[in-house]
């Protein structure tokens, strides 16, 4: 089948790269280069960069919509478009040209938006998946045409749930063509009733409050690490929360924050042992190792930051 691959972040390289394998990749549409990292140099997508170190065809547009880039696009003669984690709208006189799907990283119509990963997480969700979709006007709310379902790792973080989904969704979307190719595809309308959504992370999300039960503490960081990431404060520093391990056994009645004598911290209700933390500028270590370096003791309290 030929292809036209619209997409910008990371999430939709696995894709791109079986579809090379399987089908004609005739175009691939991202957004422009931007400023990316702490020196904000600017940076072509990791789709654009993929696609320019392979010798694919290239169009980058900040308007996918404008005549000139749809143009482009219908000028490939593509019998299907492919968008993954693109960043930009496709109207209804684009998507209408081809066979147009999206894969989306939960299992819909729950966690509709931007940030569909990191909120089921959040939420405590204990499986998501992936879905691959026909595009339609109304944002992730066309035709499921396929899905897939994982566990969610309690010791995992919402970067490497990213990574596992990239891969569970590049398959489904070979399966997806090629149901299409067979004429086997049997799209499902998706339940309304059911829908929820995922907007943008903000920094704000990240400010970490011991003082709710250890599951919930421990969903935030994960679900929000690496970006934007968990901050506390301890001894009036900032410490970045990588990776946590909840204990639901309580004790006694604790202080929220509170830094026990086995090295685990309070919560409102269960205890959390701090598997990996960050200081300012330096690099990840274990609590334990942080606490012996800066002459901590059971006692101290970490607090919001």
């Amino acid at each position: 089948m030929r292809i036209v691959f619209f997409g910008s972040g990371s999430f939709g390289l696995p894709t791109l790269a079986r579809l090379l394998k399987s089908h004609e990749v005739a175009l691939v549409v991202s957004q422009p280069d931007r400023p990316a990292g702490r020196g904000r140099k600017v940076e072509p997508t990791a789709v654009a960069a993929f696609a320019a170190d392979r010798g694919l065809p290239l169009l980058t547009t900040d308007d996918v919509n404008s005549a000139e880039a749809r143009g482009s696009i219908t000028a490939a003669a593509a019998s299907a478009f492919v968008v993954i984690a693109f960043g930009q709208k496709l109207g209804p006189d684009l998507f209408q040209r081809a066979f147009a799907i999206n894969l989306h990283a939960s299992l819909l119509p729950k966690y509709r938006g931007a940030a569909p990963i990191n909120w089921a997480m959040i939420n405590g969700e204990t499986h998501t998946g992936a879905t691959v979709f026909r595009l339609s006007e109304r944002m992730d709310a066309g035709d499921i045409l396929g899905s897939a379902q994982t566990v969610i790792d309690p010791l995992e973080t919402a970067g490497e749930l990213h990574d596992r989904l990239a891969e569970i969704g590049a398959r489904l979307v070979i399966e997806v063509l090629d149901k299409r190719e067979a004429g086997t595809l049997t799209p499902v309308a998706q339940n309304e009733g059911l829908a929820s959504r995922a907007p943008k992370l903000t920094k704000a999300l990240g400010r970490i409050d011991f003082d709710q039960p250890a599951p919930a503490v421990r969903a935030r960081v994960h679900g929000l690490t690496p970006w934007p990431g968990c901050f506390v404060k301890i001894d009036d520093q900032t410490l970045k929360l990588l990776r946590v391990r909840e204990h639901r056994k309580q004790l006694d009645e604790l202080v929220p924050g509170l830094v026990l004598e086995d090295g685990m911290v309070a919560c409102r209700w269960g205890r959390l042992e701090l598997l990996s933390v960050q200081p300012p500028g330096g690099k990840a270590m274990s609590f334990a190792a942080y606490c012996n370096g800066h002459d901590v003791k059971p006692g101290a309290r970490l607090v919001p930051a």
